[in-house]
């Protein structure tokens, strides 16, 4: 085994990077641990109390296993998980979505909204993140651009779009005359999910209020959605961002209705930079919307 003593210090930066892109963020233990003997002696000590803990109470009725096929009434019902004291956090369920329409829709600025989104504890993703990510920007040139959710940069910075696929996205701005500054960016989800995988069903749809509420109080002239997830979630169709990328669709939220387009995300390019020249192409189009040629 290679020991971090023989490594160089731009191997080891590269260690620690895969580890963060991995999802790992932190270390349990301070000192190696023998997993394999602790399982051993607590495999030990499972076996050592189970013929107490198995033994029928006296006197009690013997219980038989229903046939197969049997109906559910004549089946055991399953044990309940306990609920008190749990610190699983609760599965999103219709009354977290309504919690959170009700919260976005009480913001009547975009300070207040990240107020609320802040203070909102209906969704399990909020549990495992560091950073709730909102609204960053002026957005004084009517422009906004709504990424998927925070990686694992963006949860530790507390920023959406940030190391290297923020700093491609910077240039992608500066490419049709903008800046951070000078747009407004978001994210569809607030927070990063565990591992960096795709939020699930009831988490979109708890978020989306948040999302929704903020296009609906900055009213942008135009936005520009990046990557398969945030395409997907605002045009609602299931193809890939190559299919979806390039076209200019009208999305509402609020009762606001706004032109928007959809291009490859930064991480996207810098994982294939041949696939620059589309994102290319799409910015000329979405520069072209923005500023009209003028004729004569």
């Amino acid at each position: 085994m290679i020991q971090a003593a023989d490594m160089t210090p731009a191997e080891l930066a590269a260690l620690l990077a895969f580890h963060a892109e991995a999802g790992v963020e932190w270390l349990v233990e301070e000192e190696p641990v023998d997993r394999i003997a602790a399982f051993q002696v607590e495999k030990s000590a499972r076996q050592a109390t189970r013929p107490v803990a198995e033994a029928p109470a006296q006197n009690a009725p013997a219980r038989t296993a229903p046939a197969r096929g049997a109906p559910p009434s004549e089946r055991q019902p399953a044990r309940a998980q306990p609920s008190q004291g749990s610190s699983l956090p609760a599965i999103p369920d219709e009354n977290a979505v309504a919690e959170a329409r009700f919260a976005a829709e009480s913001a009547r600025s975009l300070a207040e909204l990240k107020t609320a989104i802040e203070g909102f504890a209906s969704c399990n993703l909020k549990t495992s993140a560091r950073s709730t990510i909102t609204a960053m920007g002026t957005g004084s040139s009517g422009i906004m651009v709504i990424g998927p959710m925070p990686n694992a940069d963006d949860d530790r910075e507390g920023i959406a779009f940030s190391g290297r696929a923020g700093l491609l996205l910077d240039r992608m701005l500066s490419a049709i005359g903008q800046t951070r500054e000078s747009v407004l960016i978001s994210t569809v989800i607030p927070w990063r999910p565990p591992g960096d995988r795709m939020p699930s069903t009831p988490e979109t749809a708890i978020c989306r209020p948040f999302i929704e509420r903020q296009i609906a109080l900055v009213e942008p002239r135009l936005v520009l959605v990046l990557g398969n997830f945030a395409a997907r979630f605002f045009f609602g169709e299931t193809g890939t961002i190559h299919a979806l990328r390039g076209k200019w669709r009208e999305i509402g939220a609020g009762g606001h209705a706004v032109q928007a387009m959809a291009t490859l995300h930064p991480q996207e390019l810098l994982a294939a930079p041949a696939s620059k020249a589309l994102a290319w192409m799409d910015l000329l189009a979405f520069s072209e919307r923005l500023d009209p040629p003028q004729n004569g």
